[in-house]
């Protein structure tokens, strides 16, 4: 895959989260209900959201990296050994900064 193609994905991928971010934080703003038992359920929703905000705020943040490297020149090289990252491995993980021989 050209880097161009890789970067189209990646930035797809962040508009994704992002989007997924801004339901998150909709859903978080909602009042809770009067119901006592229904706002235990709620509070308990709202750590599951908290938490997948976070998830995809972190993945976010390694995929702008991904991209900063892909203007660097320096995406889909391994950052420890120098060697090049299959690009199996970047279609699994974009943001791949090491090869599958030293990720380990």
């Amino acid at each position: 895959m050209a880097f161009e193609e890789r970067k189209a994905q990646i930035e797809n991928r962040i508009a994704e989260l992002t989007a997924h971010m801004q339901k998150i934080s909709d859903d978080l703003d909602q009042p809770l209900p009067a119901d006592l038992e229904d706002q235990a359920i709620d509070l308990e929703d709202d750590e599951v959201l908290s938490s997948l905000g976070l998830s995809n705020q972190k993945e976010v943040g390694l995929l702008n990296d991904a991209l900063k490297r892909i203007a660097k020149g320096t995406y889909g090289i391994c950052a420890k050994c120098g060697g090049d990252i299959s690009p199996e491995r970047l279609d699994a993980v974009p943001y791949a900064v090491t090869c599958r021989k030293c990720m380990g």
